[in-house]
């Protein structure tokens, strides 16, 4: 298993190595002219990309995700062609897929490893994908070269987030509240107490995502993380307003973590 960090932890890396704080949106693929909004965030200051590959079932989501999610599974989107266009994009920063496990399981572990790496995917998200039962995943996407980013969630012990850092590659996702992805009027204090104990027990790079809706709040928690990722804030721009409104949203961050 190798420890070098791969492509999305080396960008994640360089950016705090410079004193800054990193910025991942997250984008639902197949939603509307959603590569065109991809280039959009990373104009405007993205580190790094995630990019929603739309499930019928998404638990960890919240409504506007979920709305995303239908959306485009009404056009008709697949999953294979969000990677087919994955694979044509040149934006100049590192993309990282989120779905849920079912869709890796039907590929077949490898063949969705390899499909990622040969689209130019630096990282994969399985959020409902546990630790104990990650192995077969980890070890088909470690041999493709695609680093596989495993969430902490609050209510885990100091020993189970420590073997989670362990076996993170690319960053540890700190997820910042109980609860589903949305937007919220305050940051949930369990999102800082998340990134002070992740801080303390790994150089990896540490995120927080989930709850974290506005720039204020991203300012608040990267006090303490090293970045954060944003999601349904981003979204609810892209059903509103489109890729011109994503790319405002992404620049108003950048300037507040900066």
């Amino acid at each position: 298993m190798s420890t070098e960090p791969g492509g999305m932890e080396a960008v994640l890396r360089a950016r705090r190595s410079q004193g800054g704080k990193a910025l991942v949106p997250y984008l639902t693929g197949g939603l509307g002219d959603w590569q065109t909004a991809l280039a959009a965030a990373a104009d405007a200051g993205a580190d790094a990309i995630e990019v929603g590959i739309p499930f019928s079932d998404p638990v960890i989501d919240g409504p506007v995700i979920q709305e995303a999610n239908d959306r485009a599974l009404a056009d008709g989107v697949t999953p294979l062609a969000v990677l087919d266009a994955l694979g044509r994009l040149d934006i100049g920063v590192p993309l990282a897929v989120m779905t849920y496990y079912n869709i890796a399981f039907r590929f077949g572990l490898e063949r969705f490893a390899s499909v990622l790496a040969e689209r130019g995917v630096a990282a994969a998200i399985l959020p409902d994908l546990p630790l104990e039962e990650a192995g077969p995943w980890a070890e088909a996407a470690d041999a493709a070269g695609v680093e596989t980013v495993l969430l902490a969630a609050p209510t885990a012990s100091d020993e189970r987030l420590a073997r989670i850092c362990a076996r993170t590659r690319g960053f540890v996702y700190g997820v910042g509240l109980l609860g589903v992805t949305g937007v919220r009027d305050e940051l949930a204090s369990s999102a800082v107490v998340m990134a002070g104990r992740l801080k303390q027990m790994t150089d990896v790079p540490v995120l927080v995502g989930v709850g974290v809706g506005t720039p204020e709040q991203a300012e608040e928690v990267c006090r303490v993380a090293d970045g954060a990722v944003v999601g349904s804030a981003v979204v609810r721009r892209m059903l509103d307003g489109g890729p011109a409104a994503v790319g405002d949203l992404i620049g108003q961050f950048r300037r507040a973590l900066d």
